[in-house]
């Protein structure tokens, strides 16, 4: 869900604005974004702002949110990462040689090791793991055994870099997972997580292309669709609906999130993450990704009258959907349930929550709005890095 967006959007603002025959004031009444916000955008005193602000924006001045998105070129996209993620960076980014000459059966063998780590979310564990495993895969040649390895260990990496806003070494580390897929199911898993990185950066209609390309180009026969043919082509229908949604496409996005749910339904039951999903999929998580829309759409009633549907089950996708509906409950001006909400997440995934700035802008607006806290709002502000 939401990140902030990048410095230079406030340039954009203007300029549209301008063309558009807006005032400030008149694109605050359009939009629903503060006055003051717009004029500290346009002025460059803010660092950014929220990604469903810009939609908000972008829906007044009548672009594509992608368009008040857009970077330079030569623009860097990473925030400073953490001093532990920067051994994760180099394993990806520079070949190194091990002491030692490893084999695709010792590296296999500690691959259920790391999966453990990032389904349970313990990224501490991850950092310690995965520099000197990836730099073992790197020698493994390029067997069938070896490039198997090898995409999914990347593909967790980029994954996780995304998390700790990386951005730059998560592309690199989903470009050579995709080079190394030894099939289209592995090379669609890493396609989902790739737009979702795209959409993390701003760059929705790059995110929105490369998903649906890859879905017309691995829809499956539906006669004879295996179930993880259809978690595959799901998943990138789910993508490319996110990115068209908030990128001010909202037929496109519709048609996608309805046959995305019609997938789900051939499905026929919830599946656990796979060999080759990081994910899980089915009737559920298409719900919780269909709850995430009404975030987009300004709808928090609709948001909260879906929280209470399908699997508690703990997954990082349950974890975002639980994100959304604290969102929703600040949205509503429920601010005691947007806490707790918060608070089951983080009592569930500590270490996956420190990493969620969309956790940071709900609780700082519960912060803002609240004369006083609670000391659960004060405790979960020290655990967030959250001013109170």
């Amino acid at each position: 869900m939401p990140e902030n967006t990048t410095p230079h959007i406030g340039t954009r603002v203007r300029d549209t604005r301008k063309r558009r025959g807006f005032t400030q004031r008149g694109l605050a009444d359009a939009s629903g974004v503060s006055l003051s916000l717009i004029r500290q955008l346009e002025q460059g005193t803010v660092a950014g702002t929220r990604m469903e602000t810009a939609h908000k924006l972008a829906t007044a001045l009548r672009v594509p949110t992608s368009r008040l998105l857009e970077r330079d070129p030569e623009e860097s996209v990473d925030d400073a990462p953490a001093e532990a993620w920067l051994p994760l960076q180099r394993a990806v980014q520079v070949p190194d040689q091990p002491a030692e000459e490893p084999t695709v059966t010792g590296v296999t063998a500690l691959l259920p090791a790391v999966r453990r780590a990032y389904f349970a979310n313990r990224l501490g564990e991850l950092s310690a793991l995965m520099p000197p495993l990836l730099r073992d895969t790197d020698a493994l040649g390029d067997s069938t055994a070896a490039r198997t390895v090898r995409a999914h260990l990347l593909q967790i990496a980029g994954s996780v870099l995304t998390q700790v806003r990386a951005y730059d070494a998560a592309e690199t580390a989903l470009q050579r997972a995709l080079d190394d897929a030894p099939d289209r199911l592995r090379g669609a898993s890493i396609i989902t997580t790739w737009s979702w990185l795209l959409v993390r950066q701003g760059r929705l209609a790059a995110s929105r292309e490369l998903a649906t390309q890859w879905a017309d180009d691995v829809e499956p026969r539906l006669s004879r669709a295996t179930p993880e043919e259809l978690a595959a082509w799901g998943w990138l229908l789910l993508q490319a609906s996110a990115a068209a949604l908030r990128d001010n496409r909202p037929g496109e996005a519709a048609d996608m999130m309805r046959l995305a749910r019609a997938v789900a339904v051939m499905t026929g039951r919830e599946l656990p993450r796979g060999r080759d999903r990081l994910t899980t999929w089915g009737p559920v998580t298409v719900g919780y990704k269909a709850a995430e829309r009404h975030i987009v759409l300004d709808q928090p009633d609709r948001v909260l009258a879906m929280a209470g549907a399908g699997s508690q089950a703990a997954s990082t996708e349950y974890h975002r959907h639980r994100l959304d509906v604290a969102r929703a409950h600040v949205m509503m001006r429920q601010y005691g349930e947007a806490v707790d909400a918060l608070q089951g997440v983080h009592e569930a995934a500590p270490e996956w929550l420190t990493q969620q700035r969309y956790a940071q802008d709900i609780l700082s607006d519960v912060v803002e709005r609240r004369r006083t806290l609670t000391p659960q709002m004060r405790a979960l502000c020290e655990a967030l890095s959250v001013s109170a």
